[in-house]
């Protein structure tokens, strides 16, 4: 049903989120606040933080929102794999690798999500796609010789274990260091999607980037429970409104946005790698297999369960 626009006292709420203001889920956050004015005849305000600016990168923002530093943020959830498992699910190699895939694993584990945010004193609103990710490095990556001694960003434990079977170098960074270590020389490559290489302006310090589509992580937003349970039931089903307005507007909008990349990439003299070599993309693949097997091991039954759903659909 429609809400109906309410006038009551102002609610302002910081949104913290890493990544660039260019970037899909600052687009999703934008279409969220603004429909969330909309919905609540301007009640609840949020003032954006992006790239980190508020202070807080995503490995911290489950235990600010949680302890009430930051009413509501916007989390790249790899990072907390250390707490939570459930974190490393979406970007479980080669597991999803279209859009499509990638919402129905999502929904497949919703429920558990739900239950983790909970129990850090949370709600979770919704989650965002990165598009694919692919190797953006110095020099051509044409075969698994190239991946050798090579010093790599990666962004989870899931990255780590699989490049470090291919004999690379990974090296785990928060988003916010990624540049000035491509600045030092501290990093020669970065595994990450077209649209985050592409908002940090990667083309200053890289000249390729190979398409291997090796996973479609997610953003997640999520709010602090005591503000969420202090809303009105009108305020709390204003929030999911605009919620799933910025929901669907992402996933919607996830495919275009690689064409744009590119686009763009090509335009800043970047080479574009899109007919890889099979050869390749088999190893990588195969190097995937122990993250994979290692998330079922730490998992058990509850991951099996979800893998399955996911298989079923």
């Amino acid at each position: 049903m429609a809400v109906q626009p309410l006038y009551a006292a102002d609610i302002n709420w910081d949104m913290a989120n890493e990544y660039n203001d260019t970037s899909i889920h600052a687009e999703g956050d934008k279409i969220f606040s603004a429909k969330l004015a909309e919905l609540t005849g301007g009640a609840i305000k949020i003032t954006h933080h992006f790239g980190g600016s508020i202070g807080f990168k995503s490995k911290d923002q489950l235990d600010a929102v949680g302890d009430g530093a930051l009413p509501i943020a916007d989390t790249y959830v790899g990072p907390l794999g250390g707490i939570d498992q459930m974190f490393l699910l979406p970007s479980l190699p080669f597991l999803a690798k279209t859009p499509q895939e990638a919402r129905n694993l999502f929904e497949a584990a919703r429920s558990e999500y739900e239950a983790v945010f909970a129990a850090y004193n949370q709600k979770l609103l919704w989650a965002s796609p990165w598009p694919p990710s692919g190797i953006w490095a110095k020099k051509p990556v044409a075969d698994t010789a190239a991946l050798e001694d090579l010093k790599i960003r990666t962004y989870d434990a899931n990255g780590t274990i699989t490049l470090q079977q291919v004999n690379a170098i990974p090296i785990q960074l928060s988003w916010a260091d990624v540049v000035p270590q491509l600045s030092t020389g501290g990093i020669a490559a970065v595994l990450t999607s077209a649209e985050a290489g592409a908002n940090a302006k990667f083309w200053e310090h890289l000249d390729y980037f190979t398409e291997v589509n090796y996973a479609m992580p997610l953003n997640m937003v999520h709010i602090n429970l005591d503000t969420w349970n202090g809303l009105s039931s009108a305020h709390q089903e204003a929030v999911l409104q605009a919620a799933k307005a910025a929901e669907d507007h992402v996933w919607q909008s996830v495919v275009a946005r690689v064409d744009d990349n590119y686009t763009q990439m090509r335009a800043e003299n970047m080479t574009v790698v899109t007919d890889v070599d099979p050869a390749l993309l088999t190893a990588l693949r195969n190097a995937g297999q122990d993250a994979r097997e290692e998330w079922l091991a730490k998992t058990g039954d509850k991951g099996k369960a979800i893998l399955d759903a996911y298989m079923s659909k």
